[in-house]
């Protein structure tokens, strides 16, 4: 489901809890926040060796990452009206894939599953979770007010130079869309300086800054630098959601960008308000850009 085809949220039993799959991170806690604060009950499922200790102790169970037996018939325990996945996980190795979901899947389904990408990989985990009749939600479903806003909401906006970089952004990323890569790049005046792969947004930012202060990261960075942040088109916007929050601005500012451009709706921003207030005093501009077009048929 792309962003612009994105659908309202769905009406959930009030009767029934929502679970959430917990991993590494602030943000299964940040929709537990949401959830409470609008009356809707909860129940947190930790992953073992990933969930922060804080996230361990609102848990109401936990599970090892590949004991996908025991997850399963927890969350079917509990009868949830929708379970949502959140927090990061390190990816398994494919011989743990499959020897773990053996019972559930044929081995050379497991294996194509296994040797693909994430996207192939996420997608894979969806359909395991809906085949055991768990309706799977997204976080824009239960805490929309975690998206990114849709134009500038920080002080600070973009000079004419700055937006042909985020176009120049958008554009590279929307292109790159079909291929299981990064949701994210740095651009300086129409020049693509780093492309995010499986080493994440910090370590691009990092390898961008060495890019555009040579030798040594000194000098001056190139202009109109920007990092560009958003889904693949056509990316299933209940995992994997790209997110921003204030280690993001700090290390855009030390690369040398002067704002940060991401999808409206399609983009978490994390501690929003400690997000916002570090980049207007650092300088930088936030953009939450619109929906890329639909393809015209």
């Amino acid at each position: 489901m792309s962003a612009a085809a994105a659908k309202a949220a769905p009406a959930l039993s009030p009767a029934r809890p929502v679970a959430i799959v917990a991993g590494a991170g602030r943000l299964p806690l940040l929709i537990v926040a949401a959830l409470e604060e609008a009356g809707r009950s909860c129940r947190v499922l930790a992953l073992r060796g990933f969930a922060d200790p804080a996230t361990r102790r609102r848990a109401d169970a936990m599970v090892d990452l590949l004991d996908v037996r025991g997850a399963l018939d927890t969350l079917r325990g509990w009868a949830p009206a929708g379970v949502t996945l959140a927090g990061a996980v390190a990816r398994p190795s494919p011989a743990a894939l499959l020897n773990t979901l053996a019972a559930y899947r044929n081995r050379d389904t497991l294996r194509a599953l296994a040797s693909g990408g994430d996207d192939h990989l996420l997608r894979g985990v969806l359909a395991l979770l809906e085949e055991h009749g768990l309706h799977v939600l997204g976080v824009r479903d239960l805490a929309p007010g975690l998206m990114a806003p849709r134009g500038r909401f920080g002080t600070l906006g973009p000079d004419a130079a700055a937006e042909a970089s985020v176009e120049a952004g958008r554009a590279l990323l929307a292109s790159l869309s079909p291929h299981d890569v990064g949701q994210a790049a740095v651009v300086a005046s129409r020049r693509v300086l780093a492309v995010e792969g499986p080493e994440g947004t910090d370590r691009m930012l990092a390898r961008a800054r060495t890019l555009a202060r040579r030798p040594l990261g000194l000098g001056r960075p190139p202009a109109a630098m920007v990092l560009v942040k958003r889904a693949k088109d056509g990316q299933d916007l209940r995992v994997d959601l790209p997110a921003i929050g204030p280690r993001t601005v700090t290390r855009a500012a030390a690369a040398g960008c002067l704002g940060i451009a991401v999808g409206a709706g399609d983009t978490l921003v994390l501690d929003r308000t400690e997000t916002v207030a570090l980049a207007d005093r650092l300088g930088l501009f936030l953009l939450g850009l619109p929906p890329s077009p639909e393809p015209s048929r």
